[in-house]
């Protein structure tokens, strides 16, 4: 049951430590898109607005309230049939930044002194048809360390997708930058010519390095994109955007670990009062909620009220970037997901690959491949409702291009071998099928297996191996995949060529083929 505003604010106002006054304002519908609320535009209601703690929604004129103290972003929770202004850098605006004396001295700077509260904070919306069907952009860690990098990511994915049709929005998943925040403005500038409205969450390469405490080290991000943790709407999908960094790492006061303050999950509880159960609830953040390798890489707590707050919600996704690879993760009752349904985490490939290693393309670009095997490249999600499909799309490639198939070239007719046929499937994981043939005959299922992918391995040797300077720069060790299967080579066939066919299908139900061959002569 909704409490009236009034009711809302004393309570929020009583119990919120920072709040030292009010911000009022309205939402309104913007009928001139000029940012302003006219005298004949009004209100919208049962709109929520939050200061990034608590949230509030607009009374019956587009009305709301809410505590603010002296280092805090107002910003509106876009509603589904709405869009708010985009400015010349397609980067939505749906915020307002009170920081009466600016942000702490810093490396880089943060907000310059916002000066007084305003009287009245109001957010402008237009009216906007929005499908429940729709197809959501998503990069991971752009991560450029230099201007040079940035045109690696210019040319090798902003211009593959510059002047896409029928997507209405993307979203970086953080590392915009990598550790030089300089570069947010070249950043900001490549992705804009992508053309559709872009949204950004914070990586750990974006931080104020020189901040003394968590809450500080955003200023430089909040100076260029706004809040690094906000919410809004689309269709029947709910968005939440989080930083998921502690900086420094709460257990030792260096580096960082993942991780949400008190604050931030609050936050994420009083949103979802407002979301309907039976929506999908979509959260992105950077570091992912689990590491198989590490799992002192976010901290337990923070995942388990986490995993708490959505368990009452039968439709979620997760989305992080972080690790430059790709990887399905299920977190179901045993991983403390109190839910019949697993929750599921896509920890999206990046745009970066194996941060713009590897040997140069045709272009002069990095080929990226990433340490499991998984090229370089972005993701489409397909929204229905309150369902989802995901594509994986690798740069430079045509889309149906989902595997890599690497076999022998030439094995010995009639003797046992240990080499295998092996399929990276950028986008499996355990449990889905995936089947070979030889020579159109029958369909064998192959084995899943977790180990690297020889294909990278083969990547890295060339580099070891050679007697000779390649241009570039050698690519990372490999590690093992997640998404790699094995099948065994027939040797008791007739010499000559054989062909292989290999057939994947994803958790989505969608099948992907793929072909390659191998060659079988007489022993020596």
């Amino acid at each position: 049951m909704k409490r009236t505003i009034l009711a809302t604010a004393i309570f929020l106002l009583g119990v919120s430590g920072f709040a030292q006054q009010m911000a009022t304002g309205y939402v309104f519908e913007d009928q001139n898109e000029n940012g302003k609320k006219d005298r004949n535009e009004s209100g919208i209601a049962n709109v929520s607005v939050s200061n990034s703690q608590q949230v509030v929604v607009t009374d019956t004129n587009g009305k709301y309230e809410i505590p603010v103290g002296d280092d805090n972003i107002i910003f509106v929770i876009k509603p589904s049939g709405y869009v708010p202004k985009i400015n010349e850098n397609n980067l939505p605006e749906f915020y307002y930044i009170h920081k009466p004396n600016g942000s702490p001295k810093s490396e880089f700077a943060g907000v310059k002194p916002t000066g007084k509260l305003p009287k009245s904070i109001d957010f402008g919306l237009i009216p906007s048809e929005e499908k429940e069907t729709f197809t959501a952009l998503i990069f991971g860690d752009p991560q450029p360390y230099n201007l040079e990098e940035i045109e690696y990511f210019t040319k090798g994915i902003v211009t593959e997708v510059e002047g896409i049709k029928d997507v209405p929005f993307g979203l970086s998943l953080g590392d915009l930058v990598g550790n030089d925040l300089d570069l947010f403005s070249p950043y900001i500038k490549a992705v804009k010519k992508v053309g559709i409205p872009w949204y950004n969450l914070m990586g750990n390469h974006d931080m104020n390095f020189d901040a003394t405490e968590d809450k500080l080290s955003d200023e430089t991000y909040e100076a260029h994109f706004g809040p690094a943790n906000y919410a809004f709407n689309y269709g029947k999908v709910h968005f939440i955007v989080m930083d998921d960094i502690l900086y420094p790492d709460p257990r030792d006061m260096k580096g960082y670990l993942g991780g949400f303050r008190k604050d931030q999950l609050d936050f994420i509880a009083n949103d979802l009062n407002y979301v309907p159960k039976d929506h999908l609830v979509v959260l992105a953040w950077h570091i992912p909620l689990f590491e198989p390798e590490d799992n002192n890489t976010f901290r337990d707590e923070d995942r388990e009220r986490l995993f708490s707050i959505l368990s009452e919600f039968p439709h979620t996704l997760s989305l992080s970037a972080h690790t430059h690879i790709q990887r399905q993760d299920f977190f179901g009752k045993d991983e403390g997901f109190n839910r019949d349904k697993p929750h599921h985490e896509y920890n999206v490939g990046t745009t970066s690959g194996d941060w713009y290693s590897g040997k140069l393309n045709k272009e002069g670009i990095p080929i990226s491949v990433m340490r499991d095997g998984t090229p370089k490249g972005y993701a489409f999600i397909h929204f229905d409702g309150n369902s989802y499909k995901i594509n994986y799309k690798v740069a430079g490639e045509n889309e149906n291009y989902q595997m890599k198939v690497f076999a022998p070239k030439v094995v010995a007719k009639g003797r046992r071998t240990q080499a295998g046929i092996f399929v990276n499937f950028f986008m499996g994981t355990q449990g889905d099928k995936v089947l070979y043939r030889i020579d159109g005959g029958e369909w064998h299922p192959m084995q899943y297996t977790e180990r690297t992918d020889p294909s990278y391995e083969f990547l890295v040797n060339e580099w070891d191996l050679t007697e000779e300077l390649m241009p570039g720069r050698r690519s990372s060790n490999p590690i093992k995949s997640t998404h790699l299967w094995r099948g065994n080579i027939p040797t008791n066939l007739d010499t000559g060529k054989h062909s292989i066919e290999v057939k994947a299908i994803d958790m989505f139900g969608k099948t992907y083929t793929s072909k390659s061959s191998y060659r079988l002569e007489e022993a020596i």
